[in-house]
């Protein structure tokens, strides 16, 4: 009796329960648990997106406690990660806009981080209630849903990492700065033909045209590539049995995920923000972006 009470085995019977109650694979929109009513409600991606981000506030809090300069293990466990993402972003933002850039950067890769490993906890997809439709179908709504597995919440996070990179940009670059890395001619005028410098202008205006394109995608893209690992997965390991090879590799696939998200949103600020030459670049293309960084 010792064996079958023990902690493994029930953690194997509870997957083997949750798998055969997922056999059909995740569905592709998040359920709603609370409807209100006119397109308002409450899905439990939703639900599972507030509880793990309140969840990862007291972790930190309890980690990190009262701040001091002995760090306690768990504020020397925070303090480096930090110094390891910090020594991963700062070159790629900058110098100058990585301090209002980092607390963004570090915030995106813990919360979709651990969103990203939520799909691999028992009972995720698995545990809820049945209830009879209009026409008499019975439909299984689980509780729990990892908020990235629902296209509703990357598109939050890839519009959030969108404004604020706008925010940024406009701050430490500047207007004229933009408008110049987007449409200007790049072309050493004193080493260019005089004929070929007029049709070297009108070419960077057109890539500037396809640049603002792609500028406007960035959401979209991040968002869809975000989605399609994580709902990916998930249907992979519901689909598979939870399979151990599967499961480790949803697990390296949660933090490439997560760095894949961060880093894009760091080289989109720092492809503006930290041209080459530094501080110089700034200053020779732009007077406001130089008076942001004073």
């Amino acid at each position: 009796m010792s064996r079958v009470n023990h902690p493994a085995w029930l953690l194997l019977a509870f997957l083997a329960g949750s798998t055969q109650l997922s056999a059909e694979g995740v569905a592709p929109s998040a359920a709603k648990l609370i409807d209100f009513g006119g397109g308002w409600a409450i899905t439990n991606s939703m639900a599972t997106g507030w509880a793990i981000s309140g969840l990862l506030v007291g972790l930190v809090l309890w980690l990190v406690g009262k701040p001091s300069i002995i760090p306690s293990k768990g504020q020397a466990v925070m303090e480096s990660l930090i110094e390891g993402l910090r020594g991963i972003f700062e070159p790629i933002v900058g110098k100058h806009a990585f301090p209002a850039a980092f607390p963004l950067l570090i915030t995106f890769f813990i919360f979709i981080l651990f969103h990203n490993w939520m799909g691999l906890i028992p009972g995720v997809g698995t545990i809820g209630w049945e209830r009879v439709t209009a026409d008499g179908h019975h439909e299984f709504i689980p509780w729990i849903r990892p908020h990235n597995a629902d296209f509703n919440g990357t598109i939050a996070l890839a519009l959030i990492s969108f404004g604020a990179w706008a925010i940024i940009v406009f701050k430490f670059a500047g207007p004229k700065m933009i408008l110049w890395d987007l449409f200007g001619n790049k072309a050493d005028k004193k080493e260019t033909p005089g004929w070929l410098y007029p049709i070297l202008s009108l070419v960077f205006l057109i890539v500037g045209c396809i640049e603002v394109f792609s500028i406007a995608i960035r959401p979209f893209t991040l968002s869809v590539r975000l989605f399609g690992n994580i709902f990916g997965g998930e249907n992979l390991l519901h689909g598979t049995g939870f399979l151990f090879v599967f499961y480790f590799m949803e697990l390296l696939v949660g933090v490439i995920q997560a760095l894949v998200f961060t880093l894009l949103t760091s080289v989109y600020i720092g492809l503006l923000c930290n041209h080459e030459g530094g501080d110089h670049g700034h200053d020779d293309h732009s007077g406001e972006g130089a008076g942001a960084h004073h």
